[in-house]
């Protein structure tokens, strides 16, 4: 059947006037015209005018299908990722977002109307009403306005750990033997001096023997690995790394009156950090990933994850590391959780991430260059055929209007949709850092994350043992029956003649520090999951 012999289209319910409207936006609009629940975005542009009637929507049990928000700075994207939260919040739906610039924590102040505002909601026939959101402010190890969130070595894993430490393919390799052996020990690694002590003990005159016993690692290897943790220590960062640990379950928290808590992590003070925080993002998304229970499809998610500056997630990642995010992606929406990348273009995340993206929010780009021009047409094939001219299109955008792609309430790909974007509800800006010190303060959780915990570690006994070892004689041989009260509960049999000299140096004070009592025993090997990250018991 060709156009002309076509039937003329229907009107989509809800939509007036609709008989009068092209026959390309009225498909347009039935393919956004949901029955279920479902997150408003904007109206329809269409020929240069903005539609009211046409209500471009994401169905709310499509949010798990992941999403990606991207174009150029200054398009609207940090507008969009607020918009969203709220509804996504006010519909009982927890929100993670990263605030990398510290112009989001305004979510949990009503926003300011104004002429702006007035002229966006009635050119969208929005219902503006000023509106705050329950919050939560984080703050990685502490430093700036949040909760501090630390992480163990041990839950962190040696893959995210290689991508912090920037270290090559090898030594990455390497890294996981290192936990590997610890693991294996059941060594709780807490925080970089306990790994410190680890990889020094394995480059010492003691600890060479060892490195044939957990795969050939190389004396060379460890003690590149050793100056990158030196290196790594040195420009600030252990306070990331220790006790107490962040329950990343804490992200899934709804507030008292129903809404979802979005939970806000600060990062202007570390935005000089990228790898480092970029990489932390993702533990919070693997920890989440290993220890939320399977759900299926869900009538809304448990979680909407929104990854802001995705492509400093993906520069110069390993193979493993950048396998290890598809895997996640690809599974956790089975745990209900959904992720949004928000970067500059979709070139920035890999392909294979790229296809896992079900909902789509394209703000402009700009074609000032070969590259950009470049960009742009790839940008356009990632789209479904539509009837715009999205080169066009997508470079004559103006600030707060996206092309707009989700998936349907059967999961299917909606008709591309040019659109104008409401006005957030709440306040868009940051809010007083002084508010933003009180909201912190006055928060259940500040007093169960705010005081760093450092228990004995192996730094400190190994500094006690070199100091002794300096003052008294040499040591007795290992194989001397008598053992000094100080080693009682060492568990070591002395007519064991076969003992290695793993056994020995477990059994030693060096290490007995490290076998923390957190539920782990000598002999237990740590769970890990996709990302090498450990499992913990809450």
């Amino acid at each position: 059947m060709t156009d002309s012999e076509a039937p003329p289209a229907k009107a989509p319910e809800g939509v007036s006037g609709a008989p009068a409207l092209p026959r390309p936006v009225l498909e347009i609009a039935s393919g956004y015209a949901f029955t279920g629940p479902a997150l408003d975005l904007g109206a329809l542009l269409w020929d240069g005018r903005c539609l009211p009637d046409v209500q471009i929507r994401i169905p709310l049990p499509m949010l798990n299908r992941h999403g990606l928000v991207a174009g150029a700075t200054g398009t609207g994207k940090t507008k969009t990722l607020q918009l969203i939260a709220e509804q996504l919040s006010a519909q009982g739906v927890p929100v993670f977002l990263a605030d990398v610039k510290g112009d989001v924590s305004g979510i949990s102040a009503p926003g300011q109307e104004n002429d702006k505002v007035r002229t966006r909601a009635g050119e969208v026939r929005q219902e503006w009403t000023p509106a705050g959101f329950p919050c939560e402010f984080y703050a990685l190890g502490g430093m700036g306005h949040g909760i501090p969130v630390r992480a163990t070595i041990t839950s962190f894993g040696p893959v995210l750990l290689s991508k912090v430490l920037q270290l090559n393919q090898t030594q990455e390799q390497s890294l996981g033997l290192i936990f590997h052996y610890a693991d294996q020990k059941g060594l709780e690694l807490v925080d970089l001096k306990d790994l410190r002590a680890v990889v020094t003990f394995l480059t010492s005159d003691e600890g060479k023997s060892e490195l044939k016993g957990i795969g050939g690692l190389s004396t060379a290897t460890a003690g590149v690995i050793l100056r990158s943790l030196t290196a790594f220590e040195a420009q600030g960062m252990s306070p990331f790394f220790g006790e107490p640990e962040f329950d990343t379950s804490e992200l899934s928290r709804v507030a008292g009156d129903g809404r979802g808590t979005v939970s806000v992590l600060e990062l202007p003070a570390v935005q000089d950090k990228p790898q480092l925080f970029s990489t932390f993002l993702m533990w919070l998304l693997a920890d989440l990933f290993h220890d939320l229970p399977e759900v299926g499809d869900v009538d809304k998610p448990k979680l909407v994850f929104f990854f802001d500056e995705a492509h400093l997630l993906f520069n110069d990642a390993s193979k493993a590391f950048l396998d290890a995010i598809t895997q996640t992606v690809r599974l956790i929406r089975s745990k209900g959780v959904g992720v949004f990348f928000v970067t500059q273009t979709p070139k920035d995340v890999p392909g294979d991430v790229l296809a896992q993206l079900g909902n789509r929010v394209q703000h402009a780009l700009r074609a000032f260059t070969p590259d950009d021009q470049k960009a742009l047409r790839s940008t356009v094939k990632t789209f479904p055929n539509s009837p715009y001219d999205l080169e066009e299109v997508l470079t004559a955008l103006g600030t707060g209007e996206a092309v707009v792609t989700v998936l349907s309430e059967k999961g299917a790909p909606t008709p591309v949709a040019a659109t104008r974007l409401r006005a957030p509800e709440s306040l868009m800006g940051p809010v007083d850092p002084a508010a933003l010190d009180r909201a912190v303060q006055a928060s259940p959780l500040y007093g169960r994350y705010a005081e760093a915990v450092d228990r004995e570690s192996a730094y400190e006994k190994l500094t006690v043992r070199e100091a002794r070892a300096a003052s008294s004689p040499a040591p007795a041989a290992p194989s001397a029956p008598a053992e000094p009260a100080s080693s009682r509960g060492r568990g070591r049999k002395a007519d064991d003649q076969d003992s290695s000299v793993v056994e020995q140096v477990v059994g030693s004070g060096v290490f007995k520090s490290l076998a923390r009592s957190l539920g782990t025993q000598i002999g237990r090997e740590i769970t890990r999951s996709i990302f090498g990250t450990a499992r913990r018991r809450r």
